[in-house]
């Protein structure tokens, strides 16, 4: 999660006080993070699989945060890269990486450090509802992606529904939720993502929704305001609230083209 050089009103500050509660917290939305980057990542890395086989991977995992994905991926053998703009949670992803290869740095997602076409993946997983102007990290995205590269993302949907789950509903039965952890009007509705895409010269290939499997574990966390270890989540036809997806860099987007 990634704070951004462009004003708006999601409260990424909150990211930078977490410490090991980021790995450790049950008391806290970010018992639900850990539990949805468990539940998409296999699905990420059959994705990434199928597209480059088993041979070295480029990835770059945009809001990385501590490390939840690009630790998981660089435990597949991927050479990753994880971008963030806060430095204590690169500090604490930095800890848990299993591999010692991720090569984490801080930086801003609307100016990424890199060259063009130097990544086979990037990712952006629960970070476009947290910046400003999504068509623009999306953009950037597109730019270091080397052409038949993948960009995953996963995001929220703006319904009232998604207002009432994603935001009152963890506000509600969610212990220590802070103040705008997550700002309704920064969602974006599918058909939105999927003309930022476009227009950077990306192709959506796969979009499926997201949503808390409906067990013991769930109705536990309504009772107690704490996130059970054995929390999960499922994939729906539905992206009334949550929903990721994948697309392909097809064509050099107008703006990156002109660049030469």
């Amino acid at each position: 999660m990634a704070a951004n050089l462009v004003p708006n009103p999601v409260n990424n500050a909150v990211y930078d006080g977490l410490g090991e509660r980021w790995y450790e917290a049950q008391d806290d939305p970010i018992a639900l993070l850990r539990a949805e980057t468990a539940h998409r990542t296999p699905w990420m890395i059959d994705a990434i699989r199928a597209r480059f086989g088993d041979g070295s991977v480029r990835v770059l995992d945009v809001g990385c945060g501590a490390g939840f994905l690009a630790n998981a991926l660089a435990a597949q053998a991927m050479t990753v890269t994880g971008l963030d703009a806060s430095a204590s949670s690169l500090a604490v992803a930095e800890q848990h990486d299993a591999t010692r290869s991720v090569r984490y740095e801080v930086g801003d997602a609307y100016r990424l450090p890199y060259a063009d076409a130097s990544f086979d993946v990037v990712s952006a997983m629960d970070f476009l509802e947290h910046v400003s102007s999504p068509g623009d990290v999306i953009a950037e995205a597109a730019r270091v992606l080397a052409p038949g590269g993948l960009f995953f993302f996963h995001t929220f949907n703006r319904t009232f529904l998604s207002w009432l789950v994603v935001i009152k509903g963890v506000e509600w039965f969610v212990k220590n939720t802070p103040e705008r952890l997550h700002v309704h009007a920064l969602f974006r509705r599918p058909d939105e993502v999927s003309a930022m895409c476009s227009a950077s010269g990306l192709a959506l290939r796969e979009v499926r929704g997201q949503r808390p499997a409906l067990t013991w574990a769930f109705f536990r966390m309504l009772l107690t305001g704490v996130v059970p270890r054995d929390f999960a989540f499922r994939y729906t036809s539905s992206t009334a609230t949550g929903y990721m997806g994948v697309a392909e860099r097809v064509t050099a987007a107008p703006a990156l083209a002109a660049r030469g």
